[in-house]
């Protein structure tokens, strides 16, 4: 199936009481030069906790802002793409309907999924909501990072195409292992075999066999 997609890039930006961030994104339109690191004129401001191989493109599913709407209805106009500080959004993928080493052809490139977002404190300032990266994290709307495994032209009139799936584990599924469920080392199992892994989420898996014990989050969350 062929999906439609709305690009967008971003460069860094202050933002008062929090570190500067590159959340937010405008729309591009045309041919666009996708390399290892992400799209051109794209920029990370942080790059050991964002962007990297693992993490040069992240999607985040455009019917989820309905999810945010109806949340905070007196801010509904907020939530609209690219709020997420997404480069990809389209209509008909999501958690549930994408896994972990899925391969999609994108104009001359092909990108490989590598984990779920992992949601962190600076959407808290983004949206001037105390607990937005915990809410998004705690609801599974978080959308998903991909790796460029061939680098190539682009074009926003290209759509994504799924070229390869490998794995059983979605995306929705590594979200419920890593978050939602307690120490469960059969799980941690299953998703360190899902092709394509990012290094992070198998570092963090194989720590937490390793050790029995799921680490503290509260920083990534809230940024303490």
């Amino acid at each position: 199936m062929r999906h439609p997609v709305n690009v967008y890039t971003g460069t860094v930006k202050d933002y008062e009481g929090s570190r500067p961030s590159a959340i937010g994104k405008r729309q591009v339109d045309g041919e666009l030069r996708l390399t290892e690191h992400g799209l051109e004129g794209d920029e990370e401001a942080e790059k050991v906790i964002h962007g990297g191989p693992d993490r040069a493109l992240c999607h985040y599913p455009r019917e989820h802002y309905a999810h945010w709407q109806q949340t905070f209805p007196d801010n509904s106009d907020l939530y609209y793409a690219p709020a997420f500080g997404e480069n990809l959004s389209t209509v008909g993928l999501t958690e549930r309907n994408v896994f972990i080493g899925d391969i999609f052809r994108w104009g001359e490139a092909l990108i490989q999924v590598t984990q779920p977002r992992s949601p962190c404190f600076k959407l808290n300032f983004h949206f001037n909501v105390s607990d937005m990266a915990s809410q998004m994290q705690a609801c599974g709307r978080v959308g998903w990072l991909y790796r460029v495994i061939a680098a190539g032209q682009v074009s926003t009139d290209s759509p994504l195409e799924l070229a390869s799936r490998t794995s059983d584990v979605s995306v929705q599924d590594a979200i419920a292992i890593a978050w939602h469920m307690p120490f469960d080392d059969l799980q941690y199992r299953r998703l360190l075999s899902a092709a394509g892994l990012s290094a992070s989420w198998t570092r963090t898996m194989q720590k937490r066999r390793l050790s029995g014990v799921i680490e503290d989050n509260s920083r990534r969350l809230w940024g303490k």
